[in-house]
């Protein structure tokens, strides 16, 4: 997972994802799954990118009381997802209970998901975490507190800005991975993320892997603006 560009699939249905998919040729990619296209199409879609060869990230951020989480985690853990995610705002007990709950989902033969926290989403800015949240201080502050939480609770990483990166790695360790979507190129529009960067800035800061969504699906050439996503990511220069 560490060093991946992973593709938002920010798609209402199975036929935009597989016509999209399909501009890839046999291109083995990381992709991301989030709520509208799974709860519109359920787990076979999951099972679909498996098939297909693909790494895949499930996003349903998942936030409820411990056993809810636990139960529901267990459910999701024998899809053959490679990461999954939980909101760090949830609690300790709650992390917890979701690796508890994918260690039992999880059968025998097959690996358990990865799982990985949400700490601040890179659509809130300080401010509206200050008047909304009424969380005080720098929004880094909260980030650093739930990443430690997280650690504590023995998940993997987190899901973070790139300008958070570093500072997480540096109190936490570099074990602990960093997952930071708001990725765009320099001339992309920001749409409703706030806290964004372009992918050299999002690998200079420290970011482990990154999440790009509209700047490739959106693209006319999908495949080309991936490649150059890539090139950008990995500081490969032609």
């Amino acid at each position: 997972m560490r060093g991946s560009l992973i593709i938002a699939l920010d798609f209402p249905n199975v036929s935009e994802t597989e016509g999209f998919l399909r501009q890839f040729g046999q291109e083995k990619l990381f992709v991301k799954v989030g709520m509208e296209l799974f709860y519109q199409n359920g787990p076979a879609v999951i099972t679909l990118l498996k098939d297909k060869g693909h790494d895949v990230f499930l996003d349903l951020k998942l936030h409820d009381i411990p056993n809810t989480v636990k139960k529901a985690m267990k459910g999701l853990a024998g899809l053959g997802a490679d990461l999954v995610n939980v909101h760090a705002a949830g609690g300790k007990d709650m992390m917890q209970a979701a690796l508890e709950g994918l260690y039992a989902g999880a059968s025998a033969n097959q690996k358990r998901p990865e799982c990985i926290a949400v700490t601040q989403l890179t659509s809130t800015s300080a401010s509206q975490m200050n008047r909304e949240q009424l969380i005080p201080g720098p929004l880094l502050n909260s980030v650093l507190h739930y990443a430690a939480l997280s650690k504590e609770a023995g998940l993997a990483g987190v899901v973070c800005s790139p300008f958070e990166a570093g500072a997480i790695h540096e109190e936490i360790g570099r074990d602990f991975i960093t997952v930071t979507p708001g990725i765009r190129r320099a001339n992309d529009a920001a749409d409703d993320q706030k806290r964004i960067t372009t992918p050299q800035q999002a690998r200079n800061l420290g970011a482990d892997s990154i999440v790009v969504g509209r700047s490739i699906t959106r693209s006319p050439n999908p495949l080309q603006a991936y490649l150059q996503m890539k090139e950008l990511w990995e500081g490969i220069t032609c």
